[in-house]
């Protein structure tokens, strides 16, 4: 029996690129399931999702962050039984015909989580300064921590196999999450690696991390980690082999 894949789109305001996005998705990867949990949107993403009928739609109360929204979608990948869940932005820089190379990684059975990288390889990708200042001192956080390996700790693009879903659905950081996780995948025994992608600019809508915040979003993300690595936090069962 073929794995069942889960791809997880979490979701805010984005009804300018989230049918273009699924209409992508479904179009290179047939045999997947499609989840987009809608996080509080005010605009009509929910309603463009719902409307199409060829994808699971989660709709949150309200504004939650990426990392309920995300904790949500690895929640209904464990109750469904799936064996990866890919996760995947709804603004079209995650590309959809890359998706298969994380799922063929994560099939070699010597990773525990994939990561799309920009960085592992020369995509041709170029960052703002900002993002490649923080992209630099956050590599050197995590992989101090990890013991080093990944270029790409901020990367949304990821696939995860059933001990990881099962990681995340028990716990997952609230608040940029990315980064944070791969420390605790880390605590858990779980290892993580990357394949090199090609992401695209966003394609509409606005990053929520803007270069004000930059500054925030690193020692947020460190202070965090110290949390983490300080306080009791017992292996899940689930996640043991």
């Amino acid at each position: 029996m073929s794995e069942r894949v889960l791809i997880i789109i979490p979701a805010l305001n984005e009804e300018a690129t989230i049918g273009a996005v699924l209409d992508t998705i479904h179009a290179e990867n047939p045999g997947y399931d499609t989840l987009v949990v809608d996080d509080g949107s005010t605009d009509r993403t929910a309603a463009i999702v719902e409307a199409r009928g060829d994808t699971i739609l989660v709709r949150m109360p309200f504004n939650v962050g990426i990392g309920g929204a995300m904790q949500t979608g690895y929640k209904y990948a464990q109750r469904h039984g799936y064996d990866i869940a890919i996760q995947c932005d709804a603004d079209g820089q995650h590309p959809a015909n890359e998706i298969q190379r994380l799922v063929e990684k994560m099939r070699e059975g010597n990773l525990d989580l994939v990561i799309g990288s920009r960085y592992v390889a020369d995509t041709g990708y170029q960052p703002s300064f900002s993002r490649r200042v923080g992209k630099s001192l956050l590599s050197r956080l995590i992989n101090g921590f990890i013991g080093g390996g990944i270029t790409d700790t901020t990367s949304g693009f990821r696939a995860a196999n059933r001990r990881v879903i099962a990681n995340f659905a028990h716990y997952y950081p609230d608040d940029y999450p990315e980064a944070e996780s791969l420390v605790l995948l880390h605590m858990q025994d779980l290892k993580a690696g990357e394949v090199p992608v090609t992401m695209a600019p966003r394609q509409g809508g606005e990053t929520s991390i803007k270069p004000p915040h930059a500054a925030y979003y690193i020692v947020k993300v460190a202070l965090a980690i110290f949390v983490d690595l300080f306080r009791s936090y017992r292996k899940n069962p689930e996640t043991q082999p």
